[in-house]
C-alpha cells in the first residue's frame, strides 16, 4: 500500500490529468512521445518525482535528515525543487546548482520562486560540468555519505542528477508506456513490433533507461541518439573515441551541454555484459587522461545498438519551423534536436509519407516549448513566438511562474586569478556549510 500511494503521488500533483504521457502518430509509423505533462514541464519529473518521494519516505521513516544535491543545466534543478517543495518534509531539503546564465530565464524562475524553506538555489561561475567534482567529492568523502556528529545531527547527503540510478529505474516506465500506446494505436499484439527510439542526448541518463528497458525483453529496435555541438557522444559511436573535448560549447540547446555523460558509464557496462572490472579500469583511464578509445570489438557491439546524428544550432532552428508547418505544433530546442537527428538518419517525422527508413520510430519530446523563448525566438521569430505564447497550447502555469517575485541565488564566484580547480575546492566548502545551516 505504501509503494502505491507513492506511485500515486509521484504521478498527480502538477500533472496533466486527461494522459500523463501523450503519444502521438506524426507519420505512417512516427510517433512522439511527450514527456512534458509534469509540475516542470519536461521530462525529468517524471524521474524525480518517485525518487524524492521514496527519499521522504525513507528519511521520514527513519527521523533522519537528507539533503539532495544537484548540479543542472536546465531541467534537473526544477524538476527536483518541484519535487521536494510539495513533499514538504521537514527531514528533507536540497541544494541545486546552476552556471550562471547558462540556463533560460524561465528554467530559473522555476527553481528561485519555489519559496520553500528546503530549497536552496546556487548560481556558480563555470561551465555546466564544472559542479560535477565537488558534488562527487561531498557524496564519496563524508562517512557512509553523511556530515554532522551524532546520530540527531547527522545529514544524509544523496546526489539526484541521473548518476543516482533511481533516476533512470523510474525512468524506465515512459518506454514501457510508450511501447504499449504504439502497440494499441497499430493494433497490433505487443511483440508483433520493433519500436526504435530518438533521444535528445546529454548526460544520457534516458538513453541509460532506454537501454535498461531493452536489455529487460522490451522490443525496442536502435537507440538514437542526437547531440548538438558538444558531441562526445555522437564521436564515440561513430568512431569509438570518448574524449572530453576543452571546452563547452554555447548551444541554443542548453539542456544537453555536456562534455563527458556520466551515464555512459553505465551504457558501457550493460554492453560488456557487467564486466564491472573492464568498466573501472575504463573510467580510471578516462578520469586521469580524459580519453577512453574503444576497440573495434566493442565499437561494432556499440554501433549494432545505437545510432547517433550531430545536429547543429542551424539544423535545429530548421527543424522547430518544419515542426511548426508541418505538424502545427512548436516544439522545444532539445526536442527539435531529436526531429533533426531522426531526419538525419533517415526517417520523415514532419510528414504522412514514407521514408528510407521503414522501422516504427518514437521521438521522444522532452520538454514544453514554453521554457525556452530565446531558442524558439530564433527558430520562429518575435512574431512566432508570440503567437504561441498567446496560444491555448501556452501552459498557463508557464504565464503564472513568470510573474512570480524571485529570490536571490547564493553566488559561487571564480575570480580572474583562481584556477577552476581552486574555485572547485572553494564552492565545495561553501555548499557544506550551506548543508550545515
Amino acid at each position: 500500500d505504501d509503494l502505491r500511494n507513492i506511485c500515486q503521488e509521484s504521478f498527480h500533483d502538477g500533472f496533466d490529468q486527461n494522459c500523463v504521457v501523450p503519444v502521438l502518430k506524426v507519420g505512417n509509423s512516427i510517433f512522439v512521445a511527450e514527456l512534458f505533462h509534469g509540475p516542470t514541464m519536461c521530462f525529468k519529473d517524471l524521474g524525480m518525482q518517485g525518487v524524492i518521494q521514496l527519499m521522504a519516505y525513507f528519511s521520514a521513516r527513519s527521523q533522519r535528515r537528507a539533503c539532495l544535491l544537484a548540479a543542472t543545466t536546465g531541467d534537473t534543478g526544477p524538476a527536483a525543487v518541484q519535487a521536494v517543495r510539495q513533499c514538504d518534509s521537514p527531514y528533507l531539503s536540497c541544494i541545486i546548482t546552476y552556471p550562471k546564465g547558462q540556463i533560460s530565464e524561465f528554467q530559473r524562475r522555476q527553481m528561485t520562486t519555489a519559496n520553500s524553506p528546503m530549497v536552496t538555489i546556487v548560481s556558480f561561475e563555470g561551465g555546466g560540468d564544472d559542479m560535477d567534482r565537488p558534488i562527487k567529492e561531498l557524496l564519496t568523502e563524508q562517512h557512509a555519505n553523511t556530515i554532522g556528529e551524532g546520530d540527531s545531527d547527522r545529514v544524509l547527503l544523496c546526489g539526484v542528477n541521473s548518476y543516482n540510478i533511481g533516476r533512470p529505474l523510474m525512468q524506465m516506465t515512459h518506454f514501457f508506456w510508450t511501447y504499449l500506446r504504439v502497440c494499441e494505436q497499430l493494433k497490433v499484439m505487443p511483440g508483433a513490433v520493433t519500436l526504435d527510439i530518438v533521444i535528445p542526448a546529454g548526460a544520457l541518463g534516458n538513453t541509460t533507461a532506454a537501454y535498461m528497458a531493452r536489455k529487460m525483453g522490451l522490443p525496442l529496435g536502435k537507440l538514437c541518439v542526437g547531440t548538438n555541438a558538444n558531441d562526445i557522444t555522437h564521436r564515440v559511436i561513430q568512431t569509438g573515441q570518448f574524449h572530453r573535448s576543452n571546452e563547452m560549447k554555447q548551444t541554443l540547446s542548453e539542456a544537453i551541454n555536456i562534455q563527458v555523460p556520466y551515464n555512459f558509464e553505465r551504457v558501457l557496462y550493460f554492453l560488456t555484459g557487467g564486466d564491472d572490472e573492464l568498466i573501472r579500469k575504463w573510467m580510471a583511464d578516462m578520469d586521469s587522461t580524459g580519453k577512453l578509445d574503444l576497440e573495434k570489438r566493442w565499437l561494432d557491439m556499440l554501433q549494432a545498438e545505437f545510432a547517433s546524428a550531430r545536429i547543429t544550432d542551424e539544423e535545429m532552428c530548421s527543424a522547430t519551423m518544419h515542426a511548426k508547418q508541418e505538424l502545427g505544433c512548436v516544439i522545444d530546442p532539445h526536442t527539435a534536436v531529436a526531429f533533426a537527428a531522426a531526419d538525419k538518419l533517415g526517417c520523415d517525422p514532419y510528414a504522412m509519407k514514407s521514408s528510407s527508413n521503414d522501422s516504427t520510430v518514437a521521438i521522444i519530446a522532452t520538454a514544453s516549448a514554453c521554457k525556452f523563448e530565446e531558442a524558439v525566438t530564433t527558430a520562429l521569430g518575435v512574431h512566432g513566438w508570440n503567437e504561441y505564447k498567446d496560444s491555448s497550447s501556452f501552459p498557463k502555469r508557464a504565464n503564472e511562474c513568470m510573474t512570480k517575485t524571485e529570490m536571490p541565488p547564493v553566488e559561487y564566484k571564480r575570480s580572474d586569478d583562481e584556477t577552476l580547480e581552486q574555485a572547485q575546492d572553494e564552492w565545495k566548502e561553501t555548499t557544506l556549510s550551506l548543508i550545515g545551516k
